[in-house]
């Protein structure tokens, strides 16, 4: 069982952030609650750096990644543009420093790969926050379906929808410059989405067919890189198969991945925004289950972070990736931490899914490896 606690045996974890925007954020918020001494920030420019330091409460602003790694952390986050992550996280590795990289890992699979080679060998600490893993719901759906409470998997029906793109002034550097890479949608939450059915149902997707859809060629002046929303059709190594939906331009939907997988014996649903419940259902009767540590599958209630009925959200999943990722570099090994091995398969699923799409053919995902 993991715990907040960071002496890694040779004193307090310390934490360094490249980055100081909304993601840099979450991540300092985490790493507080983890107990980790908030050592110091580099950002786009020292300015950037001390606006950075002040307003998260890290100890130093420095002037470059350069000066950072030359300090004293443990670990550092990585909350740049996408573009900027595979050289970053190479020179962290290569520091010998652990690191925690926000996704895409990279925006190639090569690159991906690199990385999870270059971490291995190096023998640090590498983890990708695929957060929506520590839901303690989602924990629970997994402990059930691994279980065999719903029978063998037939089908299964799952999206991510948001609307923060739906106006054509609604403009990021996401979508409109090389910083974010060939696949915006699907590889900023359709990885997401992917990562969470494989690791709920514990079965793997093999072969895809995509379609993409790009609204507007132009946000704020500016040519768009990338996709708006993607469609995906799957088959699962088990002979499942399914639907995925993929949009950041569905109107009214704010954060809403939801995954529903249909068993031979019962269904089960998990919405990402009505996070402490699960629903189950069957031929008789349908139910709601919600969030009691009391009544949980065994290993699932150590992501119960507040009392029953105190509702948890994203910022306490994130939090319990963080102290899981800062309990391996203690020496534990957490059940299902979210490593750069998971940053791989997601950037072999968005080669898959682009492939699929421009080529309009079914992938098999693992000739990507060959």
């Amino acid at each position: 069982m993991t715990t907040d606690v960071t002496d890694t045996g040779v004193g307090m974890i310390r934490s360094g952030f490249l980055g100081g925007g909304f993601m840099a954020q979450v991540h300092s918020r985490a790493a507080r609650a983890a107990g980790a001494a908030m050592a110091a920030v580099a950002s786009s420019s020292p300015q950037r750096a001390e606006r950075a330091a002040q307003q998260l409460g890290i100890g130093r602003a420095v002037g470059s990644v350069e000066e950072l790694l030359a300090g004293d952390s443990d670990i550092v986050h990585i909350c740049t543009p996408n573009a900027t992550h595979a050289s970053l996280a190479l020179q962290v590795i290569a520091a010998g420093k652990h690191v925690i990289c926000e996704k895409p890992l990279a925006t190639t699979l090569v690159d991906a790969r690199a990385l999870a080679d270059a971490a291995a060998e190096r023998g640090v600490v590498a983890a990708v926050p695929f957060v929506y893993r520590y839901h303690p719901m989602v924990r629970e759906a997994r402990a059930r379906i691994a279980a065999g409470e719903i029978g063998s998997l037939l089908t299964v029906d799952c999206g991510y929808l948001q609307d923060w793109m739906l106006l054509p002034t609604d403009d990021d550097w996401r979508a409109t410059s090389a910083s974010g890479g060939p696949s915006r949608a699907f590889a900023d939450i359709g990885s997401h989405l992917c990562d969470l059915l494989e690791f709920v149902t514990g079965d793997r997707i093999v072969r895809l067919t995509a379609r993409t859809r790009r609204v507007f060629d132009e946000r704020g002046g500016h040519p768009v890189a990338n996709e708006d929303a993607v469609a995906i059709l799957v088959e699962l190594a088990s002979g499942a198969i399914g639907t995925l939906l993929i949009s950041q331009m569905a109107a009214g939907r704010k954060n809403a991945l939801t995954l529903e997988l249909h068993g031979a014996d019962a269904s089960i649903r998990f919405d990402q925004e009505r996070p402490e419940e699960l629903w189950v259902g069957g031929r008789e009767e349908n139910r709601h289950l919600f969030r009691d540590p009391s009544t949980a599958h065994e290993g699932v209630a150590r992501f119960s972070r507040v009392p029953v009925g105190h509702a948890q959200g994203y910022q306490d999943a994130f939090n319990g990736f963080v102290a899981d990722a800062y309990a391996a570099v203690a020496g534990e090994q957490p059940d299902g931490l979210p490593t750069f091995a998971d940053g791989v398969r997601a950037a072999q699923l968005t080669e898959a899914v682009l492939l699929a799409a421009r080529e309009e053919r079914w992938i098999d995902v693992g000739a990507l490896d060959t």
